[in-house]
């Protein structure tokens, strides 16, 4: 196995990895790091802190059930992977010395960080060929394990492709994934996380996309019992184009996380986050954290993000914090939206007054609610399975909601 690669910065204070750095005349203690593109990075866990969950990265995350994780030894092996053959799209194992690693991004906290030290070799799929094309790339044997992974998507110039990511069976991985898009190259990437029900994944997708490319990413997070997949995306070409979708369903006990960034960091750029999300059941945790960096460099930006949740059920708690920076005045628009609610008593009336029954109507508003961010994907028959998933969610709401039987004498 080759060397790892080094640190892009050297260590910092605990204080600095906790989000927080010594103010500039040295004499009133700590403040805020107040860029998000300042944030430490290094790709050496031994730069990183051990974690207490008081850094702002895991400030909402139950750190203390994945210990293993970020501070323990990590199998860092190729695993097994299926798919189907496809013209235009290459599937291999490479290793640590690779140039495409670490040319995107690097990792902000230590869990990434030990991804990184501990993988041996790198699943890359590279996207060539002008015409349309879909692949399905599944793992479903990783055991129960700590394991740490790398991959990399690479879409080559003008390429375009359909790249969906299933996550099966038991899992307690950490893991890095690096996204290429070149120049006018057209590239969705779905990350569809149904794992079982003890299932750990924590991962960081970084993205660069290049002038006039194009990349969709979506998010869909049913299974498992901790999820934290945390995408970043620097539109690092002139009209270079993004659209982040997701979709996460927590049940009791389940905690499904999302860090989204974006960075304009190229002219005439686009960016639009949209996430939706239901709870139900006691104990269900959602958190989405959404940030946005308009630079210097990112004259007439186009941006807006999103995220709405929607609460089925009592004891459920959903977290939702959007972040916007601009840093240049010379722009098309920007904005941020947050909300978190119950049903909508008017539309369960009016559909219940046109004689749909209240469990019913509940159905309705929940698919359609959710249901745009599925018709977004642009696969029909995953559109079409991930319906199907859905709906069998909410027949289990139906089982949340139904009164407790009572004894009869």
């Amino acid at each position: 196995m080759s060397a790892a690669p080094t640190s892009t910065t050297a260590a910092l204070p605990t204080s600095e990895q906790h989000g927080i750095k010594a103010h500039s005349d040295g004499r009133f203690g700590f403040v805020p790091v107040q860029t998000r593109n300042d944030r430490f990075k290094s790709v050496d866990v031994a730069d990183f802190a051990p974690v207490t969950g008081r850094e702002a990265v895991w400030k909402l995350s139950p750190v203390a059930k994945f210990t293993d994780l970020t501070a323990g030894e990590l199998d860092g092996a190729p695993y097994d992977v299926a798919s189907t053959p496809t013209d235009g799209v290459a599937i291999d194992w490479v290793g640590r010395d690779d140039a495409r690693i670490g040319s995107v991004g690097a990792p902000e906290e230590r869990a990434a960080a030990n991804a990184w030290t501990s993988f041996e070799k790198a699943l890359v799929i590279t996207i060539t060929g002008e015409e349309d094309k879909e692949i399905t790339v599944t793992r479903a044997q990783l055991g129960t394990g700590p394991r740490g992974a790398h991959a990399i998507i690479e879409a080559r110039p003008f390429s375009r492709a359909t790249i969906i990511l299933e996550n099966t069976g038991d899992a307690r991985i950490t893991e890095n994934l690096e996204i290429i898009v070149g120049e006018s190259a057209h590239l969705t990437v779905v990350s569809l996380q149904e794992w079982n029900t003890g299932a750990v994944h924590l991962a960081n997708h970084f993205a660069s996309v290049g002038r006039d490319a194009y990349l969709k990413h979506v998010v869909v997070s049913l299974g498992g019992s901790i999820v934290r997949v945390n995408p970043s995306v620097r539109l690092a070409g002139p009209g270079s184009d993004t659209d982040l979708f997701g979709l996460y369903f927590a049940d009791a006990g389940q905690h499904l996380e999302q860090q989204v960034y974006v960075h304009h960091d190229a002219a005439n750029s686009r960016s639009r986050v949209t996430y939706k999300g239901a709870l139900q059941g006691t104990g269900a945790r959602t958190v989405w954290i959404g940030d946005v960096l308009i630079g210097r460099n990112a004259p007439g930006t186009d941006s807006y993000e999103q995220n709405r949740n929607l609460v089925l059920t009592e004891g459920t708690r959903a977290d939702s914090i959007p972040n916007l920076e601009i840093e240049t005045g010379d722009i098309k628009g920007a904005g941020h939206a947050s909300a978190t609610g119950r049903f909508d008593d008017e539309q369960l009336f009016y559909l219940q007054s046109r004689g749909i029954t209240e469990d019913e109507a509940r159905r309705l508003v929940v698919r359609g609610f959710l249901s745009e961010i599925v018709q977004h994907i642009g696969s029909k028959p995953l559109e079409d399975r991930l319906q199907a998933a859905i709906e069998a969610e909410l027949r289990s709401t139906d089982e949340v909601r139904a009164p407790a039987p009572t004894e009869e004498n």
